[in-house]
């Protein structure tokens, strides 16, 4: 499934934004957690030297204010010698009776002397309030990074639209392109160098394949039509020829092998003149064209060729097939479905017409492998290279249908090869 290059660099960035979002949301939460905790350990040890200097050596406080103090001291709490020698801090829950719910608190066991007896200095802080902070703080931090990322494929689509403009304008004139019409595409012009460097380039390339397009049309043409004259002197030579008294057998095989082969010339002639009027638009009138009176209008003559190699032509025509077309294109497409069919048969084959509301099918017997539907239609391509043909009728029908914008379908199913052209 082919991708646009837009969504491919949209949907990068969109990942990577997702990847750091996954990694930073909680990373920025433990951060914001461990940073509150260090200040809050910070803070107990503050308030425990504050009181140590401010109380406690300025000889402000003694041990009949204990219980003074531990009774209006909701979160700090002198007590008896609990034989630590050391600060200590650590994490710790309680059930906070007013809150009715059981909270994280930091806690400080601390030793302080006072007129000489060691007691235990006690400080706890809640967490509950800076934890709710961290939480708004990351929830804040997520919401940020939301709308910086929606800023970012919002303005990165925009802004890409408005860069990648020039170019979706060039490949839609390239892909419209047609060398055998004289419309040149108009590109856009752009301040972007590669964009600019790559119209130029195409304009180049247009021009240099359009001049040798041109050029060989012409020589085809006029190779054809140069050709006209002397083919017509070479078989009406042939033909006086042929007329003279006493020739011998081999004198008139010879002549009927040069006359095949002056025919299968003309033939040759005549499509490569009939396909250069069709790329320089000589056929250009349309008008109503019933299919089945022209299908009937040369049946007669293909079925006696076609008996002539034992072969059985059968009618399907109940639906009638209207289109609009050039009507001396419609003859030669029907004209030359009628000799592929007959030319690549085999003896006592079938060859079956239907027509339908919008199809006109052409089934015939032949080779029992399917052909090479990617080479069929070109030009001068033989699947049997002894079949006297010139390797150009399938080519016009694909071409008639191109330039009606017709649809031609190659099947192959028990033993019959089926062209289908979907009008």
């Amino acid at each position: 499934m082919n991708k646009k290059l837009l969504n491919i660099t949209t949907r990068s960035y969109l990942r990577y934004s997702i990847i750091i979002l996954i990694i930073c949301a909680p990373l920025f939460y433990y951060i914001s957690h461990w940073l509150y905790v260090y200040e809050t350990d910070e803070i107990l040890t503050f308030h425990k030297n504050a009181f140590i200097e401010d109380e406690i050596h300025n000889g402000n406080f003694s041990d009949s204010d204990i219980n003074e103090w531990n009774k209006y001291n909701r979160d700090v709490e002198i007590v008896p010698d609990t034989g630590i020698r050391k600060d200590s801090i650590f994490g710790t829950v309680y059930f906070d009776s007013i809150a009715n719910e059981s909270e994280p608190f930091r806690e400080l066991w601390a030793p302080v002397e006072i007129n000489g007896k060691y007691y235990t200095y006690i400080e706890k802080n809640n967490l509950v309030e800076m934890e709710d902070m961290v939480y708004t703080v990351a929830l804040m931090f997520l919401l940020i990074i939301l709308i910086l990322l929606l800023g970012i494929i919002f303005l990165s689509n925009r802004l890409a639209k408005n860069l990648w403009g020039p170019f979706y304008d060039t490949l839609s004139q390239i892909r419209n392109f047609e060398i055998d019409k004289d419309t040149k595409p108009n590109f856009q012009n752009t301040t972007i160098e590669e964009f600019k460097r790559l119209n130029t380039s195409l304009e180049r390339l247009i021009e240099k394949n359009t001049a040798i397009y041109k050029n060989q049309r012409e020589f085809v043409e006029n190779a054809a039509h140069e050709l006209q004259t002397p083919l017509a002197l070479f078989q009406a030579k042939l033909d006086n020829f042929s007329q003279s008294e006493n020739l011998t057998k081999e004198q008139f095989e010879l002549l009927e092998s040069l006359n095949n082969d002056v025919s299968r010339l003309n033939r040759l002639n005549k499509n490569l003149l009939l396909l250069s009027k069709i790329d320089n638009d000589v056929y250009f009138d349309k008008e109503s064209v019933f299919v089945n009176a022209v299908i009937n209008k040369h049946l007669d003559f293909f079925t006696e060729q076609a008996n002539a190699q034992q072969i059985t032509v059968t009618t399907n025509l109940s639906e009638q097939l209207n289109i609009t077309a050039n009507p001396i294109l419609t003859e030669v497409l029907i004209n030359n479905l009628f000799l592929n069919a007959i030319r690549h048969n085999v003896k006592k084959g079938d060859i079956i017409i239907t027509t339908d509301t919008y199809s006109l099918t052409f089934t015939n017997t032949g080779v029992t492998t399917a052909l090479d539907g990617e080479r069929l239609f070109e030009r001068f391509s033989k699947s049997d290279p002894s079949s006297s043909g010139n390797g150009l009728g399938l080519a016009i029908i694909k071409k008639i249908t191109e330039i009606n914008n017709w649809n031609i379908e190659y099947k192959f199913n028990d033993n019959a090869h089926s062209f289908t052209i979907k009008f």
